[in-house]
């Protein structure tokens, strides 16, 4: 079972700055996911709602990034973090889970990764995440070498079907949303599930034994190196699809990441 850092480890420092992914990065994670949106200016930075907070943690609901140069976003937030900063830091030495919100211009994205890949990084060292399909196929559409991760609230079947679409095998769900026969189900029908935000080492490991593939926390201290969990291997051809209603996850609530 792969253990990815959200936002880096939110848990242990701020999220989506340098800080927390040095902290997942000495926790031993597989992974780390960040959050990218665009700034007026045309830069890619790392924050996951569209506004900034202040320090104290309050939405500064007239901040919002996409109406803001960099220059004036870091007068609010000194730390905002650029995703070329990210790439620099983290430097191959794990993956990154390059999460692009929904409504977010993807050519700035794409263009700043392909540069990278031009420098020698390989596309294993990026993936594409999103809860948009309509973000998901320009980001496929533009860098298809790099493998796509479908986002998903509720339903399996949506899940599988918008995995076809872009060749995805990594679908991701709401911890709340998931439960052990919904993940062996996915799982034999040939897809790997990563479960967000699971802060739980012993649901953890419950689920690593019906194939859980990954798990996206704030804390990876707690997992690291419990992470010797056998899993079962997903199976690379699928046996069935995803039929609407057969393999929906149990609970209905809708919670965000």
């Amino acid at each position: 079972m792969k253990i990815i850092g959200h936002r880096g480890a939110r848990g242990l420092a701020p999220e989506n700055t340098l800080a927390s992914f040095q902290k997942a990065l000495e926790a031993g994670v597989d992974e780390i996911e960040l959050d990218v949106r665009i700034t007026k200016d045309g830069i890619p930075v790392l924050n996951h709602d569209p506004f900034l907070h202040s320090p104290s943690g309050d939405r500064l609901w007239s901040v919002f990034i996409f109406r803001q140069t960099l220059a004036e976003l870091r007068k609010h937030k000194p730390d905002l973090t650029t995703l070329d900063e990210a790439v620099v830091f983290i430097n191959r030495r794990v993956p990154i889970v390059v999460e692009v919100k929904p409504w977010v211009s993807t050519p700035p994205i794409i263009a700043a990764l392909k540069l990278y890949l031009d420098r020698g990084w390989q596309p294993t060292d990026f993936l594409l995440a999103s809860f948009s399909q309509h973000t998901l196929k320009q980001m496929h559409a533009g860098l298809p070498e790099i493998e796509p991760i479908v986002l998903e609230h509720i339903s399996g079947w949506r899940a599988g079907y918008r995995a076809r679409q872009v060749g995805a095998k990594r679908l991701g769900f709401n911890k709340h949303n998931l439960w052990w026969w919904f993940i062996r189900v996915v799982t034999q029908s040939g897809y790997r599930v990563t479960a967000h935000t699971l802060n739980d080492p012993h649901k953890a490991e419950r689920w690593a034994k019906e194939g859980l593939y990954a798990i996206i926390t704030d804390n990876p201290e707690r997992f690291i190196r419990q992470n010797e969990i056998t899993t079962t291997e997903p199976i690379t051809k699928p046996t069935h699809k995803l039929r609407p209603g057969a393999h929906q996850p149990h609970k209905k609530r809708r919670h965000s990441k």
